[in-house]
């Protein structure tokens, strides 16, 4: 169970990869002035597909999420492994999800705010309202980047774990020369780490997008999808 768990794992760590270059790809390679368009104002089609791919996204990250959960209390007991999941699926729902929910909705409390047409709350609902979109911004580019640096390192540690200890060693290796550094070796060795780690995940998420565009699976619609 403990291999299959990471094998798991590791599949989530890759879809993570993938989901990193594909936005890094649609961004870069197939940016124009359409993708400026929000997906509602494009029409119910489009939000329909926008939507579920978010859902499917937000699934896996959370079962993602999950298997982390279950690969630290594997030793435990039946009972305290189930209870130890139930906990970590409430607080995630709560706080993780509730969070999103909230960043979401600010515009519109903002404009609520604004249509008060009082001093103070109007003006807090104007920042609201001018801030969220590049609030928004700084967000999804933090969170690929993240996609990427945390696929990245799962596969690293996966490969690791599962008897492929080269990749890690010489992650390792890259670390040593800065490790030493008084006052500052750990934060550079944490550096090294996380940007190698970021280096695997646009390797792996860009092979993948590779593979998948060349499949019959809908892969326009994906792209579609990670645009808006």
């Amino acid at each position: 169970m403990p291999v299959l768990v990471e094998i798991i794992l590791m599949m989530g760590g890759a879809f993570l990869c993938f989901e990193g270059a594909e936005k890094l790809h649609h961004r870069f390679a197939n940016h124009d002035a359409h993708d400026e368009i929000p997906s509602v104002a494009l029409g119910e089609d489009q939000e329909a597909k926008t939507i579920a791919g978010a859902v499917r996204t937000d699934f896996i990250l959370s079962a993602e999420i999950m298997v982390i959960a279950l690969k630290e209390v594997i030793d435990e007991g039946l009972v305290a492994r189930a209870a130890i999941l139930a906990v970590v699926a409430v607080v995630i729902t709560v706080l993780v999800y509730g969070v999103v929910a909230l960043i979401v909705k600010m515009d519109d409390i903002g404009l609520r705010l604004v249509e008060t047409g009082r001093g103070t709350p109007a003006r807090v609902g104007r920042g609201l309202v001018v801030g969220m979109p590049k609030l928004l911004a700084v967000l999804s580019a933090v969170g690929t980047a993240a996609m990427l640096w945390v696929g990245g390192h799962i596969l690293l540690v996966g490969a690791d774990e599962l008897g492929w200890h080269a990749p890690y060693e010489f992650v390792h290796s890259l670390e040593d020369p800065v490790h030493d550094i008084g006052g500052v070796g750990g934060a550079l060795a944490w550096f090294v780490n996380t940007l190698a780690s970021a280096v695997l995940g646009v390797v792996v998420g860009f092979v993948l997008v590779a593979v998948v565009s060349r499949l019959p699976i809908g892969s326009e619609d994906r792209s579609a999808q990670t645009a808006h």
